[in-house]
């Protein structure tokens, strides 16, 4: 059934709003926008529970427009509904210190969930918001008591559904059985190059069905069949729903619409003033917008306070029947960690045999499970190598919605992509695992996480040739020294068991991007040290392991990871033959380089020119550390399969190695 028209007054707003600053612009997608301007309108006024006034309201639905290229629809909306993004903003599409970028970014446009654009990233980022409420609405929803109770919607498109992110969330979230997610498909069969004709022929319809999703097929501009397909989607409940919206791309432009000609560039002005002409618009009047349609829009504001008084209504209700469960919900939402969580890290003896730092983080990870309770996460189907279940919780399954250990199988585009969302979600504390080198399938996952300034939680170990006879193609090499390229992110390769335990707290406490938890496979000795609380200095990124006599040291060894073994040893080596060295513990580049120039000259002091570094991994940018005259050790080529001490002795990865360097200057 056809618009309204004051329906279509709206939606032609959108079109015009979106059409005009791409144009202005001179750069944009507005193909999609004004093709999916039906589908997006008729949810943002008769579905989606949010309140422009109050962005971050904590029990709003979610949405994710992982079509991020078309993201002047979300600006137009965001704009138009009354969030605080001014028709300025919108006239400053895509310039420099806008609010309104080339693709929606998370932190810069208020209620904008997630930053997208890398297609596929959005999807995945869904699947883990709505995991984040369907386990947190089980663990405190009452009878009668309902806290947590939203849906998690997406726009998604052709290119979404070609990524392999989409094919790994998918299923994940099928067998999970979301039932709050929903997901409006544009079915626009238009890419950049032209109809998806030329790539993507798969059905849809039965891709979805065999990944257990309710499927729908409509008209995506017709605004009855759109009402009835969320509305027979938020009515099931035991698996997600992908509603297929057969679209046109640039609706309404004469010459454009259906045509790969409007997906990645303005439509031209002769094009716009056609397309307004088409649309009953004045075509003179740019970034129009009729009082009676943004009268309608702004019942958003209205509504939106009224849905979260009622919300704040029913908390005061839950907080006067469920006290304790109240404070903790209002605990995990402001992400407070208990002040028994430091307390409760183990403490490692010395033990030369010692254990695997993976070993040690598992240990960390049931020390404190009981402290901090949202903490929750998994693996890459890989949980009893990485050492990350929950003990005594359960399986986060179809049955179990309150279990903590997360299955998200051998998928790690998809689980990198649902712990951001999880992150973003809120009131959780989510983390993924799996080998260093697989950091390889979720880097974009990470990349987001740190553009978006997002504290979600990787723990990665098998992390060098120490993994050993599985390979090359199991051994990181690289992996470090590009990862610690990528802006934002923090990184801690602790050296044993206590250094382990503090680089948990150091990602506990990281609310300002990702961090890695870089682990070995291979048992670690555990260091004597003469500190009472000698793993506080983790925090530090690089401390004064164990010193020399003398005011300036002969040399300085740099150790991380299992490498800080080495190091150790090389100093006593080098004792005997009367070098004095002082060994520098560096289980992070990123938070040394955060400590002020002093601190940095104290423990590196300039004067001191023979340093040496060992780590077993690609030596690229230690040279930032041990200087135009000092000595970086580890390996610039391919690892080899042989049990890991022997590829220590084959790549000199070794403590005479380190001593031989040190004498060399």
């Amino acid at each position: 059934m056809p618009a309204s028209n004051l329906d279509n007054l709206c939606i032609n707003t959108i079109r015009t709003l979106s059409i005009d600053a791409v144009q202005k612009a001179n750069s944009g997608h507005p193909g999609m926008p004004m093709g999916m301007a039906d589908v997006a309108y008729v949810l943002w006024t008769k579905f989606l529970k949010h309140n422009p006034k109050n962005p971050d309201w904590f029990d709003r639905d979610r949405f994710i427009l992982s079509a991020g290229h078309g993201s002047m629809l979300i600006y137009s909306l965001l704009h138009l509904t009354g969030y605080d993004l001014s028709l300025d903003e919108i006239k400053n599409f895509r310039q420099m210190g806008s609010k309104t970028p080339g693709h929606p970014e998370y932190g810069i446009t208020p209620g904008v969930e997630t930053t997208t654009g890398p297609l596929g990233q959005g999807f995945g980022t869904g699947v883990g918001m709505a995991i984040a409420e369907h386990f947190l609405s089980a663990k405190f929803n009452k009878e009668g008591h309902t806290i947590v109770d939203h849906f998690t919607y997406a726009i998604i498109s052709d290119g979404d559904l070609m990524e392999g992110i989409s094919h790994e969330s998918a299923s994940m979230a099928g067998h999970m059985g979301l039932g709050k997610l929903i997901y409006l498909y544009d079915s626009n069969r238009i890419s950049i190059e032209g109809s998806t004709d030329l790539a993507f022929t798969e059905d849809p319809v039965k891709r979805f069905e065999s990944y257990n999703w309710h499927v729908v097929e409509i008209d995506g501009h017709d605004h009855d069949q759109i009402t009835a397909a969320i509305e027979e989607a938020q009515s099931v409940t035991d698996k997600p729903s992908i509603v297929i919206c057969k679209t046109h791309i640039g609706f309404g432009s004469p010459n454009k619409q259906d045509s790969e000609s409007s997906h990645g560039s303005p439509l031209g002005e002769d094009e716009v003033q056609l397309t307004k002409e088409a649309y009953g618009w004045d075509p003179e009047k740019k970034f129009y917008i009729p009082e009676e349609a943004l009268n309608k829009f702004r019942e958003a504001v209205s509504n939106g306070e009224k849905e979260e008084k009622e919300w704040n209504d029913r908390l005061t209700k839950y907080e006067s029947s469920f006290s304790k469960e109240a404070s903790l919900f209002n605990k995990w939402r402001n992400r407070e960690l208990s002040s028994e969580m430091e307390k409760n890290l183990p403490v490692f003896d010395a033990d030369e045999k010692g254990m695997a730092s993976r070993a040690a983080s598992g240990k960390v990870i049931n020390a404190i499970k009981d402290v901090v309770p949202n903490l929750f996460g998994g693996s890459a189907d890989l949980g009893g190598s990485t050492k990350t279940d929950i003990e005594g919780y359960g399986s986060y399954i179809i049955d179990s919605p309150t279990g903590r250990t997360v299955h998200f199988g051998v998928r790690e585009h998809g689980m990198g992509a649902a712990v951001n969302g999880l992150a973003l979600h809120g009131g959780m504390i989510p983390y993924g695992a799996t080998f260093f080198v697989f950091t390889d399938y979720m880097r974009p996952a990470i990349r987001l996480a740190a553009l978006m300034k997002v504290p979600s939680i990787f723990v990665l170990t098998h992390d060098s040739i120490g993994l050993g006879e599985d390979g090359p193609t199991h051994q990181p090499v690289e992996h470090l020294a590009s990862l610690r390229a990528m802006p934002n992110i923090t990184i801690l390769r602790p050296g044993d068991a206590n250094e382990t335990s503090y680089a948990w707290k150091c990602a506990l406490e990281n609310t300002t991007g990702p961090t890695l938890l870089v682990l070995t496979r291979q048992n670690l000795p555990t260091q004597s040290r003469t500190e009472a609380n000698p793993a506080s200095w983790v925090r530090k990124g690089g401390y004064v392991f164990s010193d020399s006599d003398k005011e300036i040291p002969d040399a300085i060894l740099i150790g991380t990871g299992s490498e800080l073994q080495y190091a150790v040893e090389a100093k006593k080596k080098l004792a005997d033959q009367g070098v004095d060295a002082r060994v520098v513990s560096m289980p992070s580049w990123e938070l040394f380089e955060k400590q002020d120039a002093a601190y940095k000259e104290n423990v590196l002091p300039k004067a001191v020119t023979n340093r040496v570094s060992i780590e077993a991994a690609a030596t690229f940018g230690w040279e930032r550390y041990v200087g135009a005259n000092g000595t970086a050790i580890g390996l610039n080529t391919f690892g080899e399969s042989a049990p890991y001490k022997e590829l220590y002795d084959h790549f000199g990865i070794t403590t005479e190695a380190v001593v031989k360097a040190a004498l060399s200057k």
